[in-house]
């Protein structure tokens, strides 16, 4: 039965929440800062409270999509939903497949899933974030740190495995912000003018 919900999971994901919050306060999110509809970027052009607002909204998708895999058929449901809900955020068939990282809606996804394990991790990737002033670099640490507090939480294998493969994904999206940290020319998570250059 769960099966029949994954396309309404993966529409749930590709409803542009940066884009939205952007466009009300007359901005368009793709063509300014890193060009990333994200919370970051909004963060970065328009300031936290904006950054918060996507953030919440993104992290709902995956929330939502995962919530109703558990009540629907239990875990493995869950993460295909919460999977599917990552994917319609990353490729959104509404913007040719042109969406955001996957951070915010995955964190929701895991929240469900992982409580103990995703709460404190949040709270690293807002520490990280505003001490070195790099959503990238906050984002990869959790990614990479999520898989081994799913395992030292002692859940089963296939769950671990799940984990990784949309680590993965993200990792995959984070890309170019790698080789942007690597020369020391990712934009920093601050708003301002001076970031509303889109980036190549």
């Amino acid at each position: 039965m769960w099966a029949l919900l994954l396309p309404g999971a993966y529409l749930l994901g590709c409803l542009p929440s940066a884009v939205l919050v952007a466009r009300s306060r007359g901005v368009d999110i793709t063509a300014v800062g890193s060009g990333n509809p994200g919370a970051s970027n909004v963060t970065r052009v328009l300031g936290w409270r904006a950054g918060v607002v996507v953030l919440t909204l993104d992290a709902a998708k995956g929330a939502i999509a995962a919530g109703a895999g558990l009540v629907v058929e239990g875990r493995p449901a869950a993460y295909a939903l919460g999977a599917a809900a990552i994917a319609g955020h990353v490729f959104p068939v509404t913007n040719r497949l042109r969406g955001g990282k996957g951070v915010a809606t995955g964190a929701g996804m895991m929240l469900v899933l992982h409580p103990l394990v995703s709460a404190p991790l949040g709270i690293v990737w807002f520490a990280l974030s505003r001490f070195t002033g790099k959503a990238a670099l906050a984002s990869i640490a959790i990614v990479v740190a999520l898989p081994c507090g799913v395992a030292l939480a002692g859940r089963p294998g296939w769950e671990i495995l799940a984990t990784i493969g949309i680590g993965v994904l993200v990792m995959i999206r984070h890309v170019a912000n790698v080789r942007r940290l690597w020369r020391r020319e990712e934009l920093p998570l601050e708003s301002g003018s001076r970031n509303r250059a889109a980036l190549p």
